[in-house]
C-alpha cells in the first residue's frame, strides 16, 4: 500500500546514500570526466527512482541494493587506480586524432568519430585547418583537447597512482629504461613510490607519495 511516510523515508534514505558516495569517491560524479562517473549517477537515480513509488519492495531490501551498488563502485574505482589496465578498461584512454597537421583516420575509427564528429570538434575548438595542429587530443570524457604549433609541447602523466602507462611512453618515443634514469637522476628507485610524473620541454616533474 502506497503510504507517503513510505516515501518520506526511502528518499531520506536514498539522499543519506548519495550524500555518503559522493563523498567518498572523490565528488567525480558532481562534474563526470568518465564513462564511470556518469554510470554511477544513472545507475544510483535509476535505483532511488524505481524503488521511492514501489510499496512492493520494502526498506530492508531497498538498503541492500544501495550498498551492493555503493559496494560495487568502490570495488571498481580502487581496481582501476592500482590496475592499469582494469583502469583503461573501465574508463578508455585518451586518442591523438590529428598529430603534425595530419588526421589519424585510424584513431578516429577507434574513438567512434564519423567524419562529421571529427569536423565538428575541430570547428568547435576553432581549427578549421589540420596543418594548424600540432597535436589533437580526444579525452576519456569526449572533449577534444587541442595543440596548435608554437603552443608548447603537451604535459605528458607518464606515471599515475604508481604505474607506467606504456602508450605515453610509446607516444613519446621513449621507454622504461628511460623513464627510470630519469626517476633516479632525482632520486626515487621506485615507481610505487611516485604519484604522478609528467614529461614537458624535456622536463621530468615528479610528485611522490610521501
Amino acid at each position: 500500500m502506497f503510504t507517503y511516510s513510505d516515501v518520506t523515508m526511502k528518499l531520506i534514505v536514498g539522499f543519506a546514500f548519495i550524500t555518503v558516495l559522493i563523498n567518498l569517491t572523490g565528488k567525480g560524479n558532481l562534474a563526470p570526466t568518465s564513462a564511470m562517473d556518469q554510470l554511477q549517477n544513472y545507475v544510483l537515480g535509476g535505483i532511488i527512482g524505481g524503488v521511492l513509488y514501489n510499496p512492493a519492495i520494502t526498506m530492508a531490501q531497498f538498503v541492500v541494493v544501495l550498498l551492493l551498488w555503493s559496494l560495487l563502485i568502490l570495488v571498481t574505482r580502487y581496481l582501476k587506480t592500482h590496475i592499469h589496465w582494469f583502469g583503461k578498461f573501465v574508463e578508455g584512454e585518451p586518442i591523438t586524432i590529428v598529430r603534425n597537421g595530419e588526421l589519424l583516420v585510424e584513431n578516429c575509427l577507434r574513438a567512434n568519430l564519423s567524419a562529421k564528429d571529427v569536423d565538428f570538434k575541430l570547428r568547435t575548438a576553432g581549427v578549421y585547418d589540420f596543418s594548424e595542429v600540432k597535436r589533437a587530443i580526444v579525452e576519456q570524457n569526449g572533449s577534444l583537447t587541442v595543440l596548435r604549433h608554437g603552443d608548447g609541447s603537451i604535459r605528458y602523466p607518464v606515471i599515475v597512482d604508481g604505474q607506467i602507462d606504456p602508450d605515453v611512453l610509446d607516444i613519446m618515443e621513449k621507454d622504461e629504461d628511460w623513464l627510470m634514469r630519469m626517476l633516479k637522476q632525482q632520486g626515487i628507485d621506485n615507481v610505487k613510490d611516485v604519484y604522478m610524473a609528467t614529461y614537458r620541454d624535456n622536463k621530468m616533474t615528479i610528485v611522490s607519495y610521501k
